[in-house]
């Protein structure tokens, strides 16, 4: 009898899962208003698009496309895919650039300021501030990404997907925010990010790329905790769902610096071109996810590979970059996958001006870098590729937001019942838009841009609005119109202000009271590197340090 009432409860939950499936996805208040003038043609293009990829899953075997994702650390707009801007800048990316030409532009792909917000949003659908994840760390944290938020791995997976991750990952120190553990059947990625493998590790100490960790006179140091010790961090590590989880390539005692850094995004490279073999050969459709480091490289040590013109420390590395897609764009060619394949080729943010100009890079066309929530912040080059059915050379000028990539890949593979009804995706479907290399079609005109966890600037069609300290009079505020002032250096307040300024401020206002309803939560909290098999002594050490610090704070 009792097992009868668990199989009712059971057949309960699922229908109730099914209808709750059912449901339209939940979005932020914006998309309604665009909703309620353009539902009619939106369901046209909704067919449109059904019948699209209806036709190419009938000639791909009743699949849906194989989808990579590749995703660039802090590049301004402008630095791939154009060869007269190479030539400017004195760099060559001539296989993005080739890439560029038989796909299409994203020509206003906006991300979020920095890197972790950004990875979050692609893989959550959602912006970061939602689940406290705006902010980008460099050491031992102690919190990342929940285990609730549903990833774009986790909603392909449920589609029928096989999933990979390699490369950076950057969205938390703690076992339940790594990518083995939030929807890939495999992972090799860094805990951390550059500021530990290439800012001050022990070659860039001595290069002084990073000042006050080794240059000092440790008999007046008291606390021996307060500089991090890169080394002891852990620092790559692998496995598969539901598997152990290691440390790779670092020995106890070994110490960090360039050398290990170039071995590391070698391996990297060579891992991709090993997962995307092995799932070409696999019977299931495939998610392979490949987010390098470079060209982010702090060092003049050891360097080697192609030099540029340039000679900054991060364009060179673009060029090496550059030659990496070119042997992974062929290899899909020899593997006979570039047709059913989708990829997308992206920045993750803006240029990381602290390091210019030895950088090789300072904004070019847009206003501020990394971290700023100007244009040049968070607007990036963006490509996408599908052969015949996304056509060659084209290029759409609608807003698109990182997020968007999640619900419109997740439409493409025919995985978007997936997606979860219970909670606020910001994410909307862009395929009509994409697919169909047509502005008119998009299903975004706006967006607000959060500096960690407050909004810096709203977005609206060729305007935005870089956002006062008091906004309760819009008129106060700065107005930008970015097809005439890309460098933000001309507002037309008055001339906008006037009629726009509290159009704008509803629009915060009316984001703000969804919030209400759909609160912010709080990352996921735990201990660090728990769950690794083979924690080196002195990463075992830097923890057990990071957890009196933490402790301090209660006594």
């Amino acid at each position: 009898m009792r097992q009868v009432v668990y199989l009712s409860a059971s057949l309960c939950i699922a229908a109730q899962m099914v209808t709750a499936q059912d449901a339209p996805i939940v979005h932020d208040a914006e998309f309604y208003i665009l909703q309620a003038q353009h539902a009619e043609k939106w369901a046209e293009d909704d067919a449109a698009v059904d019948a699209l990829l209806s036709e190419f899953r009938e000639r791909n075997n009743g699949n849906p496309p194989n989808i990579v994702s590749i995703l660039i650390d802090d590049l301004g707009f402008g630095d791939m895919g154009i060869p007269e801007l190479n030539a400017v800048r004195g760099i060559e990316t001539p296989n993005i650039n080739q890439f560029s030409d038989e796909g299409m532009r994203m020509v206003r792909m906006y991300t979020e300021p920095s890197c972790t917000p950004t990875r979050v949003a692609q893989m959550t659908g959602r912006l970061p501030v939602r689940m406290g994840m705006g902010n980008t760390t460099v050491d031992i944290a102690g919190f990342g990404l929940p285990g609730k938020e549903v990833t774009l791995a986790e909603v392909l997976k449920e589609a029928g997907y096989a999933t990979s991750h390699v490369g950076k990952w950057h969205m938390g120190d703690i076992a339940e925010s790594w990518a083995m553990n939030q929807g890939f059947d495999y992972a090799q990625h860094a805990i951390h990010q550059q500021g530990q493998l290439t800012i001050f590790n022990d070659d860039a100490i001595r290069e002084q790329v990073s000042v006050g960790i080794g240059d000092f006179v440790p008999e007046y140091v008291l606390d021996e905790w307060f500089r991090p010790d890169a080394s002891a961090m852990m620092t790559v590590i692998e496995g598969e769902a539901g598997g152990p989880i290691r440390e790779i390539r670092m020995q106890p005692g070994e110490r960090w610096g360039a050398l290990k850094y170039d071995e590391m995004n070698q391996a990297y490279q060579d891992k991709t071109i090993e997962e995307l073999r092995r799932l070409a050969t696999g019977e299931q459709p495939f998610f392979l996810q490949y987010w390098p480091m470079i060209p982010l490289h702090n060092t003049r040590t050891g360097r080697t590979g192609p030099e540029s013109p340039n000679g900054g420390l991060y364009a060179d590395k673009l060029q090496l970059l550059d030659e990496y897609l070119g042997e992974i764009f062929a290899e899909m060619e020899n593997l006979d996958v570039a047709n059913n394949t989708v990829v997308v080729v992206m920045g993750d943010n803006g240029h990381f001006t602290k390091y210019s100009p030895q950088s090789g890079f300072t904004p070019m066309i847009y206003k501020g870098g990394k971290g700023d929530t100007t244009e040049g912040g968070v607007r990036v080059d963006a490509f996408i590729r599908w052969p015949g059915v996304i056509g060659p050379d084209s290029m759409v000028n609608n807003i698109l937001h990182v997020s968007d990539l999640y619900t419109t890949l997740s439409r493409i593979a025919g995985a978007d019942g997936f997606i979860p009804r219970d909670r606020l995706v910001d994410g909307v479907d862009q395929s009509a838009s994409i697919l169909f290399a047509d502005e008119s079609k998009g299903r975004r005109d706006s967006l607000i841009v959060y500096n960690i966890d407050k909004p810096g600037a709203i977005i609206k069609d060729k305007f935005r609005m870089n956002l006062p300290k008091d906004l309760t009079n819009g008129i106060l505020a700065d107005f930008i119109d970015i097809y005439r002032d890309t460098h933000e250096k001309y507002p037309v307040s008055t001339e906008v202000g006037a009629w726009g300024g509290q159009e704008f401020v509803r629009i915060l206002a009316r984001h703000q009271a969804r919030k209400e309803k759909f609160p912010d939560e709080k990352p996921a909290f735990g201990i660090p590197y728990e769950g690794i098999e083979n924690i080196r002594p002195e990463t075992a050490a830097a923890v057990e340090a990071f957890k009196i610090k933490q402790s301090s704070v209660s006594k």
